[in-house]
């Protein structure tokens, strides 16, 4: 695993956490909050259409590994304020006068945030509203579940403006078919909602007034399960995905007879046969082995 959790939730207490992360302007690029196992992380750049620029992304970076070992996060929910919810790169970074290791640093560093987001050890939800374009389409490829308004629009225009989407289609190419994508990246051609849930891009639509409601309802049900379960889960999915099939059913096997050596995996079971709520531990304690 690729970072440990440990310990147990007090639900009976609500324990909020706010966050704000600035550049030396004081400009607050996210704000992070951490309610109920549920930490919601605002993109919070409106004026640039919310753009990962490098400070947003540095923010970005800082607020997913905050409270990763906190054992009161169970999920993490991306949104954003303002109309749009990510226009992707800020273009005036790209420009040449920054230079190539400028423009290293930013890729290298967006790279690291889509990566650490498939990594965390808690499912990561976009919430999103408005446009989604270029690496914001990309950030919504890399969430393991998106759910989009009605009016949001997914798009990789970068070929439009000589900068081809490179690195958004390596996430998009793994979130809906390969026609699909390179229509996509050699268009620039934006695509609906609805056409997003049918390619797989976006896991639910709803209306932008449900929109949040929507979202905490998924958000609200991961929390009851087993926080050391989900991870456990999670990593084994994104794993087993690379590999062929017989790889991906060994490693899957595998996982499953690790599963059932936890703690909270026996506890599960019992709770199921004898009929009452399973009291999870959320840890990675095992069961003596017979």
């Amino acid at each position: 695993m690729a970072l440990s959790m440990c310990g147990k939730v007090n639900g009976a207490i609500s324990n909020i956490l706010i966050r704000r992360f600035t550049n030396s302007a004081n400009h607050q690029y996210t704000i992070s909050t951490l309610e109920d196992g549920i930490k919601k992380i605002f993109l919070n750049d409106p004026k640039k259409r919310n753009a990962l620029s490098l400070s947003m992304l540095n923010s970005l970076k800082t607020d997913l590994l905050d409270d990763v070992e906190n054992d009161q996060l169970r999920v993490i929910v991306l949104t954003s304020s303002g109309p749009v919810f990510c226009s992707g790169h800020d273009l005036k970074e790209l420009t040449s006068k920054e230079g190539r290791d400028y423009h290293t640093q930013v890729f290298e560093r967006c790279s690291e945030v889509m990566m650490l987001i498939q990594d965390l050890p808690v499912p990561v939800i976009a919430q999103v509203q408005g446009l989604a374009t270029a690496a914001g389409c990309q950030l919504v490829a890399s969430c393991d579940i998106a759910v989009a308004a009605d009016n949001s629009r997914f798009a990789t225009p970068g070929v439009n403006v000589g900068l081809f989407c490179s690195t958004p289609g390596v996430a998009l190419g793994r979130a809906v078919p390969r026609k699909v994508a390179m229509e996509m990246l050699f268009t620039g051609e934006p695509i609906t909602a609805d056409v997003a849930l049918r390619h797989g891009l976006v896991s639910r639509v709803v209306s932008e007034a449900q929109l949040e409601e929507q979202t905490m309802n998924i958000a609200k049900k991961i929390c009851q399960a087993s926080r050391s379960v989900t991870a456990l889960g999670k990593a084994c999915f994104n794993g087993q995905m690379a590999r062929d099939r017989n790889a991906a059913y060994r490693q899957a096997s595998q996982v499953m007879v690790e599963n059932l050596g936890l703690r909270d995996g026996q506890e599960g079971i019992d709770a199921f046969i004898n009929k009452r709520k399973p009291d999870w531990k959320h840890g990675f304690d095992k069961v003596p082995d017979k």
